[in-house]
């Protein structure tokens, strides 16, 4: 449904979002709102009503995923670092991303897919955190993606 990338290596600070300043695929329908060059990314729970079926107390799960290169950046201590998504603020313990780096500027692949289910009428917001105790470095073309499966047409 609606892709975003990041177009150059960022330093992302302890505590700090991944920026996203590039939009792949934007969401039309308005289900996925992001302002580029930010970091959150602001999940609609409108579930459409089908015919007589007004669904009224169903969710809207959303797939999201996010994939990147991470590394500890110049000056840092080589060693574990870690990304996590957070959902209105709150860390997603599942959605842990966690390499250890022996050098800095070592470069690795992290990655994540998980479900976020947000109430009909409500909305939710997501990010990727750096949930570290250093900055991480994190490569151009990082990216993250959102898709409804409950719905037949995706745009």
């Amino acid at each position: 449904m609606a892709e975003y990338s990041t177009s150059i290596d960022q330093v992302v600070n302890p505590g700090e979002s991944v920026l996203f300043d590039q939009t792949v695929t934007p969401c039309i329908r308005g289900f996925v709102r992001h302002r580029e060059g930010s970091g959150n990314f602001l999940l609609s729970g409108a579930v459409p009503s089908c015919g007589g079926n007004r669904r009224r107390n169903r969710s809207a799960r959303y797939c999201v995923g996010f994939g990147g290169n991470i590394a500890v950046n110049t000056g840092g201590t080589a060693g574990a670092i870690t990304l996590n998504m957070a959902l209105d603020g709150s860390t997603l313990p599942d959605t842990l991303m966690e390499v250890t780096p022996a050098a800095v500027e070592e470069f690795f692949n992290v990655g994540t897919i998980n479900d976020i289910d947000v109430w009909n009428g409500c909305c939710e917001t997501i990010t990727v955190r750096n949930t570290s105790d250093q900055p991480v470095l994190v490569r151009a073309g990082a990216h993250i993606s959102f898709s409804r499966p409950d719905l037949a047409i995706t745009y």
